[in-house]
């Protein structure tokens, strides 16, 4: 196993509930995730972080979930390293923070919350079917969009700084 330290850790994030096509492409970047060897982190609940999770699972590789409760029973089922936290959704700056890239998929308030803390501190977001953002009226592009899971996990671990 490739030292830790030397191993890109990519943040998924996305809402606890989510379609079932924004499953298939979550589940499809855990997968790819796992396949290049990055640590897959997310906020360990369902939706979009049980689907990327289940990917990266399949696929043999780490999975971290950030939990914002006291439980590590909260955690979904392929989560191998659970982080309680119970600190609630302040936990999203400990998601963001802990990933040299994210891959935002789909998602609400939470998801635009991580979003925003990343952009504020230079990590890099990739897009997949998620938030755009403006301001005054006109287009922000710092979401770096992806058209398919696999272009959305190459641009993730290009874009990782060391």
């Amino acid at each position: 196993m490739e030292m830790i330290n030397k191993q890109k850790f990519i943040a998924v994030i996305g809402g606890n509930q989510c379609s079932p096509e924004g499953e298939c492409v979550a589940e499809e970047v855990g997968r790819e995730l796992a396949k290049r060897g990055a640590i897959l982190v997310c906020g360990g609940l369902g939706g979009v972080m049980e689907a990327a999770c289940k990917g990266a699972y399949s696929a043999g590789g780490m999975t971290i979930g950030i939990l914002p409760g006291d439980s590590r029973q909260a955690a979904n089922p392929y989560v191998q390293i659970p982080i309680v936290t119970d600190i609630g959704y302040a936990r999203n700056v400990i998601v963001v923070k802990s990933a040299q890239a994210i891959i935002a998929i789909d998602g609400s308030y939470g998801t635009l919350t991580e979003i925003s803390y990343a952009l504020q501190n230079g990590v890099p977001v990739i897009g997949l079917n998620t938030w755009a953002l403006a301001q005054n009226g006109q287009p922000d592009n710092s979401i770096i969009l992806a058209k398919s899971p696999a272009e959305a996990v190459d641009k993730a671990l290009d874009l990782a700084g060391d």
